[in-house]
């Protein structure tokens, strides 16, 4: 149902959302939605990203799994890396392109963010988060490609 008042060259309109129908989304629909956006914004097999502490390497792994290894920032990338944690998983955030790959060990969860859509023309394009056992941010640092 619509209604109008018009007052002089302006019309207001009033709508009634008495017949609105809420409409369940199935979960496959979402996936394959964010599925074709994230297929514009490639995922790269392998990212290597350095933060003020950090070079990050991320692989995508033969099962579809990601593969997180990380240096000191000053460690060469060819040194055995100071910690390996594998079965991350890639996760859509949005319909922007957004991203993070979500690793875990040993309590804490460790997520790369890939930065596509900001308000900062500055803003780094990825970044380190990390939480500890009770979910509590002990890491936060912008990042930078190196190497894709």
């Amino acid at each position: 149902m619509i209604k109008r008042i018009l007052l002089g060259a302006f019309c207001i309109a009033q709508f009634s959302l008495a017949y609105a129908i809420e409409k369940p989304v199935a979960v496959s629909n979402s996936i394959s939605i964010s599925s074709k956006i994230l297929s514009s914004q490639q995922v790269p097999k392998t990212v290597i990203i350095k933060t003020k502490k950090f070079k990050i390497r991320i692989d995508k792994q033969p099962n579809g799994k990601y593969l997180y290894q990380s240096w000191a920032a000053n460690a060469r990338l060819t040194s055995k890396p100071s910690m390996i944690i594998s079965d991350g998983e890639f996760i859509p955030d949005g319909s922007g392109g957004n991203y993070y790959f979500n690793f875990v060990n040993k309590g804490h969860t460790y997520q790369i963010w890939r930065n596509y859509l900001t308000d900062s023309a500055t803003k780094a394009p990825y970044t380190l988060t990390v939480n500890d056992e009770n979910d509590q941010e002990i890491v936060r640092q912008d990042g930078f490609v190196v190497k894709k």
